[in-house]
């Protein structure tokens, strides 16, 4: 058995709820901001932002300790986030700077982005590396994969950028945690044709 197949990966319901748990304490802090920081003494005067931020660094540091916990390893891509969210949450709160968390999902996105077509410029598909346990592709499959999804990041970090610069804190939070997850569900789906035309069958494993 190889070290891909023996590893354990989460149940989907509780990776679903790991990876978008600390999104919505996020909004939920900042929506109720005043609130908590009437009910946690030293808080008062506190902007919600800065509530929210302080709580989402908490919850995301928990999710990735219980993630590691139950399957003893942390998918690239949530580490990645969460290492981002950790240092630019603590810039915002130690600065009083509400920028940083907010450049946060630009930064994650250009850097996923530029690793996936920087990787396609020297001939590598990376995105191989994070799906090749849930469907396998011929080399177009996974190049023109690759070429999409980095992009795509791309476009999410101009996305955020107009989003943030253009409309008030608390739109931006809420289109954080709920215009992100269905723009990338529908990109995500509309693969769907690439992904069959490219697919080859798994190779049956041979007993000897």
């Amino acid at each position: 058995m190889t070290e891909t197949a023996a590893r354990k990966e989460l149940p989907p319901l509780l990776k679903i709820v790991l990876e978008l748990g600390p999104l919505g304490i996020f909004f939920f802090a900042n929506a109720r901001g005043e609130d908590l920081a009437a009910m946690i003494g030293g808080l008062e005067g506190i902007e919600p932002i800065f509530i929210a931020t302080g709580a989402f660094m908490v919850a995301i540091s928990l999710s990735l300790g219980i993630s590691y916990s139950l399957v003893r390893h942390i998918p690239v891509m949530p580490l990645v986030s969460g290492i981002v969210v950790l240092v630019f949450g603590g810039l915002t709160l130690w600065l009083h700077n509400e920028l940083f968390i907010k450049l946060k999902p630009t930064i994650v996105n250009v850097l996923f982005g530029s690793i996936l077509l920087g990787g396609l410029a020297f001939g590598k598909p990376l995105l191989r590396f994070i799906f090749d346990t849930v469907f396998v592709l011929d080399e177009e499959g996974w190049r023109k994969l690759t070429m999409r999804w980095g992009l795509f990041f791309f476009f999410l970090a101009v996305v955020n950028e107009f989003v943030w610069r253009t409309y008030s804190t608390d739109f931006w939070v809420a289109f954080k945690t709920f215009g992100v997850l269905p723009m990338t569900l529908v990109f995500t789906f509309a693969q769907i044709p690439l992904i069959q035309k490219h697919s080859l069958e798994e190779p049956e494993s041979q007993e000897s």
